[in-house]
């Protein structure tokens, strides 16, 4: 019988196991706290744990209560008051007195809100887990550091869930063959002189007698031989060996020009940083490459990219200009799955929208597999946004949402990036 031993450990002395239950069995009212918490935080407190309230009568369980009615005519052990024959007077429910009564109040009854507590891994799985990088597919095969265990031959060591049944079965009928066959030639030989001496007319005694002592030895050598031993065990081997994997890489793209003000960066930083909560979350393989762009674009660090405070003009074509430049020299397309998430407020140069048409039509949107564009733009849409459009119904994996204020931000996310089913 296969028996399962969980040793991991506790957290906090906590049950692991009753915890995980209580987490699948509350799942809805736990993921809607979730949400709710997520539209409240700042930047910084996007990747803690949180505190959740779930209602009293969402936990409820069936419990017994004194009712009224029923005669019990015995009397418990370790009694010291009543005997057999005494009249108990039943406990009352007025007054907050007697059995099942609740929680003390003013008035009337009730019971406290259960609260719960949610570490950082168990809150981050719970708000992303119906999100998805869109269209992430197998490519090319590239050699990456990871490992898998493959077969590798057999070997004369090892456990017992891998013993190799066929080959230690053949090893041990060679050996039973190599070890009884002289003992079976001798056999059998003994046992052809033993019958032509017995078929003479007054054959030697001490002969016979001779010949029958070698015909057991020679048995009982041969028996003695075991059908199976230890030196005749095989175990499978396996070994380690690099596996190919799939890569994935996600551009990030921002504007930071003179018409972004700080409140429209701070909806962008809000945006990114949740973007990259998700893909390490969610994605151990994958490459982030940040590029800030005002008349000029710049491939920086995540330091720089969130809080650096240069700023200009604006020219979007160059961003792009940078991020075709980059795929070629770095990401080549049949080797890896290729992401852009861009945030902008729309203002451009006019004569330069034309030309990121030009460049996304025949250059970009056929290397990627998906660019998600957000605009922050809480009044009319502008030049980009026009151009943009003709690129989405020309490609099905280009996205854009607009966004026109914080509270926009988680809802136009989870559009952009949901679950597709099947």
């Amino acid at each position: 019988m296969t028996q399962l031993i969980d040793r991991r450990r506790n957290a906090g002395k906590k049950s692991t196991v009753n915890r995980q239950r209580f987490l699948r069995r509350y799942k809805t009212q736990i993921k809607r706290a979730v949400t709710e918490a997520v539209g409240k935080r700042s930047i910084t407190e996007i990747d803690r744990g949180e505190q959740i309230t779930i209602p009293a009568k969402d936990i409820s369980e069936p419990q017994f209560h004194p009712g009224s009615g029923g005669k019990i005519e015995r009397v418990l052990p370790g009694n010291e008051e009543f005997v057999t024959g005494d009249r108990v007077k039943r406990p009352s429910n007025e007054n907050g007195e007697g059995g099942g009564g609740g929680d003390a109040s003013d008035s009337g009854e009730g019971n406290d809100d259960f609260v719960f507590q949610l570490s950082r891994e168990e809150f981050l799985e719970l708000y992303f887990e119906d999100l998805e990088l869109p269209d992430l597919i197998k490519k090319e095969l590239a050699r990456i550091t990871t490992q898998k265990t493959i077969r590798a031959g057999v070997t004369t060591s090892g456990i017992p869930s891998n013993i190799n049944v066929l080959r230690s079965m053949r090893q041990a009928t060679g050996r039973r063959v190599a070890l009884g066959a002289s003992y079976k030639r001798q056999l059998k030989a003994a046992e052809t002189e033993l019958v032509e001496l017995e078929a003479t007319p007054s054959p030697d005694k001490v002969e016979v007698a001779r010949l029958q002592r070698d015909i057991a030895f020679l048995k009982k050598k041969i028996n003695a031989v075991p059908f199976i031993d230890t030196i005749d065990l095989r175990y499978n081997n396996r070994v380690r060996v690099p596996a190919p994997s799939t890569q994935a890489v996600m551009f990030c793209v921002m504007d930071v020009s003179g018409s972004m003000d700080e409140p429209k960066k701070d909806i962008a930083k809000r945006f990114f940083i949740l973007l990259y909560l998700f893909l390490t979350k969610n994605y151990e393989k994958i490459e982030l490459v940040f590029i800030r762009h005002h008349t000029s674009a710049k491939e920086v660090s995540e330091q720089d990219f969130f809080y650096s405070r240069e700023t200009g003009g604006t020219v979007v074509s160059s961003a792009l200009e940078l991020l075709h430049n980059t795929i070629e020299a770095r990401y080549p397309t049949d080797a890896w799955n290729i992401y852009v998430a861009q945030a902008s407020d729309g203002d451009n140069w006019n004569a330069d929208s034309p030309y990121c048409l030009e460049l996304l039509q025949d250059k970009i949107m056929p290397l990627l597999q998906y660019y998600a564009y957000i605009e922050i733009m809480p009044r009319h849409h502008q030049s980009l946004w026009e151009v943009y459009q003709q690129v989405h119904a020309q490609y099905p994996n280009f996205a854009m949402e607009n966004i026109d204020n914080v509270v926009d931000i988680y809802p136009v996310f989870r559009e952009l990036f949901k679950r597709k089913t099947v």
